[in-house]
């Protein structure tokens, strides 16, 4: 986290672009026998406006993507889970396939959930070449009342992730940070809200800010 928010402090050079839309998405989250689980995403990406700090901005609203995520975990151990998926990607009429493979450590605190996620996963385009990712996240959640999460509740979340990128010889480095507040409905309903600010291609000169407001609605069926 220290290494993101170096970079989010770092004075804006001219070329650096920015983008400002909208993230949100619906997770419906199932348990089965023998420690298993099954979640399926929903999520969609909106641009409503794009420029440069320095320069000319366009404000334009911009259907970007719709992202479908099939994911199967299985617990081991205490604290661990170990998952694979599949996504299935709409974007400007093309169709993109992406699987992954997922280890999660999650451990209670005092009052604090810490998580840990480490990730690889494989894209697949119909005219380019395939897109090799690994991604480390931490994540906290804390109750706002109290030691321990009850319903009609609310609490703080806050993720960081870093995101290593390889497409043929080219390498780039992705850093997220997305501080949340969520609510609990119910214990299997909850909704969360917040800024997802991502710092694109940090290894270039072309650095790409993004900011998307997420809105994630939690569901246990």
């Amino acid at each position: 986290m220290l290494v993101c928010l170096c970079w989010i402090s770092a004075p804006i050079v001219a070329q650096e672009a920015y983008q400002l839309g909208t993230l949100p998405s619906v997770n419906m989250n199932s348990k089965l026998k023998n420690d298993w689980s099954v979640n399926l995403k929903v999520e969609t990406r909106q641009i409503y406006q794009r420029g440069y700090f320095s320069g000319e901005s366009l404000r334009e609203f911009n259907y970007q993507l719709s992202d479908f995520t099939f994911t199967g975990a299985k617990k081991v151990g205490f604290y661990g889970r170990v998952g694979v998926g599949y996504l299935f990607r709409i974007r400007e009429g093309e169709i993109v396939h992406r699987v992954n493979q997922q280890y999660n450590y999650t451990k209670q605190y005092n009052w604090t959930r810490l998580s840990h996620r480490v990730l690889t996963d494989q894209t697949f385009f119909a005219n380019e070449a395939p897109d090799f990712r690994l991604r480390y996240r931490i994540s906290s959640q804390t109750p706002l009342n109290g030691q321990s999460l009850e319903q009609k509740e609310w609490y703080a979340k806050v993720n960081n992730e870093y995101v290593n990128n390889w497409q043929n010889a080219n390498y780039n480095l992705e850093i997220r940070l997305i501080p949340m507040l969520g609510y609990t409905i119910t214990t299997q309903n909850k909704v969360e809200f917040g800024i997802d600010y991502r710092l694109n291609s940090v290894m270039t000169e072309a650095i790409n800010h993004r900011f998307w407001l997420a809105l994630n609605w939690y569901l246990e069926i």
